[in-house]
């Protein structure tokens, strides 16, 4: 090389070497900005609502927002103080009354079943979310105007609550897996939008109901407790209503073979079910799920008569319990951001193996704070209740995410609303071995309304089963959470007989998952 090109080289390197230290500089400098911190959330809305339909991510905000955040939420404080202060149940019953409100979500692939072969005018979407609000509002309107019922007219109402919004989350999830498919650049950002908008319903949800509970007393006068609360439990299922009539949908042309394709098209989803869950990548980790949450069994209305106990318990008042749920409810939100921000690229295996390590290792602070060995060490019990708070819901929410977008990537086209509701029915039926294996260990150890001896050994117990989990966890896969998980001719076997159908156009099928990836690094 001639002399002087040499020396224009060297001469023109550090120019251009300084010129992109300051472009990474100025980048890093913006990504810390307060303000730039502040849009990032508005600009991540904007980038989903430019890649799917703006009705979709409305539809995502009513059913995991108002629907499952904010009234699950306002639902579980109103129903805890109403079966131990109007209904004056034991701690065991009121465990095994809980189990009967997974009955509707342990039906979701019936309901899977519906919304992806039995279309009402030419919508496979539309009308059940209808009908999931219209349930919803009379369940609740019914046993709000009532007053006080019998436990199991009580119960029945409470099922029908449960069952508007297990159907519209099985309708919306139809969405979501046929979008996580289609786009899997976009599947742990779903996720994390069904996450947020669920955590930030219940922290408003859960800040509000202790305020109600308070206030208006249990038993203050005909039960308004029951009238006031119930009738806003009926707010959100009217949400479900509007959604169903707003929801982008292409309508079905053929309507005259409607019924013969409706039969046609179960055929195939129960035969497309039946060879996909038969696959060791499938049934595998489906049974992972199962078993990780029946075996972490539910201790919650042990907790919840000790935290109120004015005896033997620290005697929380409703407002305070309220807020112990609320902030629970915040750190939900940072555990989703957590997720998003830090783990959403992890393998699946080695994110669920140290999520489940540190779910063990939180349930120890359970049992430190029944026994009392917070007050040994200094520590109030109101700040030791809300830090334990904060870091069981971090670490749940982490684990409990990586294992929906597994279950996304587990559903084959066509039959993905069925099959994902297959396999959340799995997950619904661990919760409800949970909550009966749960009632079944109190009862077992005496632990009554106002006799907590034992509730730190079956504490200790809920413990080791967490951590004998982990020698389950060769059974979930080692992929990553963009990798496709099952043979590419099931995924798309049954795509082929829906083809005629329209369905719900929910996102552009051009775009490819490396575009929308580009898209999210440049957001």
């Amino acid at each position: 090389m001639d002399p002087l090109e040499t020396r224009e080289l060297v001469e023109k390197s550090p120019t251009d070497s300084s010129k992109k230290d300051d472009c990474q500089s100025s980048e890093t400098c913006s990504r810390t900005n307060p303000l730039y911190i502040l849009m990032e959330p508005f600009q991540w809305l904007q980038m989903l609502s430019s890649q799917l339909n703006p009705t979709f991510i409305f539809g995502v905000v009513v059913v995991y927002g108002f629907s499952q955040g904010l009234s699950g939420s306002f639902f579980k404080v109103v129903t805890d103080y109403y079966w131990k202060d109007v209904q004056k149940v034991q701690p065991s019953a009121v465990q095994l009354y809980m189990g009967l409100y997974y009955i509707p979500w342990v039906m979701k692939p019936i309901w899977g079943l519906f919304t992806d072969v039995f279309p009402v005018r030419g919508y496979k979407r539309r009308p059940y979310f209808i009908v999931a609000g219209v349930l919803g509002c009379a369940s609740a309107l019914m046993i709000a105007l009532l007053g006080k019922v019998p436990i199991a007219v009580a119960l029945s109402c409470l099922i029908g609550i449960t069952a508007g919004v297990a159907i519209a989350d099985v309708t919306i999830d139809a969405c979501i897996a046929k979008n996580s498919i289609e786009i899997r650049a976009l599947a742990p950002d779903m996720q994390s939008l069904c996450g947020f908008c669920s955590s930030l319903g219940a922290l408003i949800g859960y800040s509000s109901s202790g305020f109600f509970v308070h206030h208006l007393g249990p038993q203050a006068g005909k039960f308004m407790l029951l009238q006031v609360s119930l009738v806003l439990l009926a707010v959100p299922p009217a949400l479900l209503i509007v959604l169903g009539f707003v929801i982008y949908e292409v309508r079905s042309t053929s309507l005259q073979s409607e019924k013969k394709k409706a039969v046609e098209g179960l055929q195939i989803a129960l035969r497309g079910m039946s060879k996909t869950i038969k696959l060791p990548q499938v049934w595998k980790p489906s049974l992972y799920m199962y078993l990780s949450l029946a075996l972490s069994i539910s201790t919650h209305e042990g907790h919840f008569y000790w935290y109120t106990d004015p005896k033997a318990g620290p005697a929380f008042s409703q407002e305070f319990v309220g807020i112990i749920y609320a902030v629970g409810a915040l750190a939900s939100i940072a555990g989703v951001l957590i997720y998003q921000k830090a783990l959403k690229n992890c393998p699946f295996r080695s994110l669920i193996l140290y999520a489940q390590l540190l779910y063990g290792m939180s349930g120890m602070l359970d049992l430190t704070f029944v026994l009392r060995w917070n007050l040994a060490l200094g520590i109030p019990d109101y700040f030791f209740v809300i830090a334990e708070e904060c870091v069981t819901r971090i670490i749940s929410r982490i684990r409990w995410m990586p294992m929906i977008v597994l279950s996304t990537r587990l559903c084959p086209l066509g039959i993905e609303g069925t099959f994902f509701a297959l396999l959340m029915c799995i997950d619904s039926l661990g919760a409800l071995s949970s909550k009966w294996g749960g009632g079944v260990l109190l009862h077992l150890f005496h632990v009554t309304r106002t006799d907590f001896t034992n509730l730190w050994l079956v504490i200790l117990i809920r413990n080791f089963l967490r951590f004998a989990t982990l020698g389950l966890i060769f059974l979930v896969p080692r992929g990553d959470q963009a990798d496709s998980l099952i043979p590419s001719d099931i995924l798309t076997a049954n795509s082929a007989a829906s083809l005629d159908d329209d369905g719900l156009e929910l996102v552009p099928v051009k775009e490819t998952s490396e575009e929308v990836q580009l898209l999210i690094d440049e957001k």
